[in-house]
């Protein structure tokens, strides 16, 4: 049999690197020269050996830790962290003044939290601070700020919040179309959630009767603000009795209306001397001025 070409280079290169010690145990003198002799012979055969084969090395896989559920903290879960934004908001909205709605009337106030994205993970955090973000008020559909305080990632999230507040209001009984003139017998009294849309409720009467209807309405609809206007009292160009009023006087004069005057409200005028002011109309003749 054959012996393949590397096997015989195998061979002698053990037979050169085993004689290598006996010729340097025999002459002393000359092992710097024959230990060089040995690199260089070694050096060849490794050019012409094959390389001799390697274990891949082992594949390391590197998993991430586990990412907490959303809302854990180390003291309780995301249900704890429920529970303590709704003690912040029934808090908060206990002190709210009935201003906000516009009425001294008592309001029955309801809060009911929405949930955080489902794709967030929140790292553990042993101190979370519910907060009102600027901007934002505990009024119909807002937010509420979460950030975390104590752990080892910081991280501030919005939970979606809706608070209803609950009172009397005036209810229209059936379809009103838009330019209607409202009367007495137009709504009912009725609960409505004064959150419900931004426009202010109209809680009394003597607001709404009398007024023009802006748009369609639908039985049942509340009255709000947006939804009426006072009625015209004149047209632009007409002349009407300007009142200036101050502290213990009253002056009389006339002007010509710049435009539609509506009751209540605000409309500006052309005073005869030709200075251009504002009043409140107060009837089908006369503008009111406060000084």
């Amino acid at each position: 049999m054959r012996t393949p070409f590397f096997s015989s280079f195998s061979v002698l290169a053990a037979v050169l690197l085993a004689a290598a010690p006996c010729a340097r145990a025999a002459d002393p003198a000359a092992s710097p020269s024959i230990a060089r002799w040995q690199a260089q012979q070694a050096a060849q055969l490794a050019a012409l050996l094959p390389a001799a084969p390697t274990a891949p090395a082992p594949e390391v896989a590197l998993a991430a830790p586990a990412a907490p559920p959303v809302g854990e903290a180390p003291t309780g879960s995301g249900q704890e962290l429920a529970s303590a934004s709704k003690q912040f908001l029934d808090e908060a909205v206990a002190q709210l003044p009935q201003q906000m709605a516009g009425t001294s009337l008592p309001l029955r106030m309801e809060v009911s939290l929405g949930a955080l994205d489902s794709r967030l993970r929140l790292a553990p955090c042993a101190r979370v601070e519910p907060y009102l973000p600027p901007g934002m008020r505990l009024w119909g559909k807002t937010r509420l700020g979460l950030r975390c305080l104590e752990g080892s990632v910081r991280w501030n999230v919005f939970l979606p919040v809706t608070v209803k507040a609950f009172g009397p209001a005036w209810v229209v009984q059936g379809p009103v179309a838009p330019g209607t003139t409202l009367s007495a017998a137009d709504a009912v009294q009725g609960e409505v959630d004064w959150a419900e849309d931004p426009s202010p409720v109209i809680a009394d009467p003597a607001q709404w009767i009398g007024t023009t209807v802006t748009r369609n309405l639908a039985p049942g609809q509340a009255l709000r603000q947006s939804m009426v206007r006072a009625p015209q009292a004149f047209g632009a160009g007409t002349q009407v009795r300007v009142v200036a009023q101050g502290p213990g006087f009253a002056v009389t004069s006339s002007a010509q209306a710049m435009a539609p005057g509506f009751i209540g409200q605000p409309v500006r005028i052309r005073m005869d001397n030709g200075r251009i002011m504002s009043g409140t109309v107060v009837d089908e003749q006369t503008v009111q001025i406060m000084l």
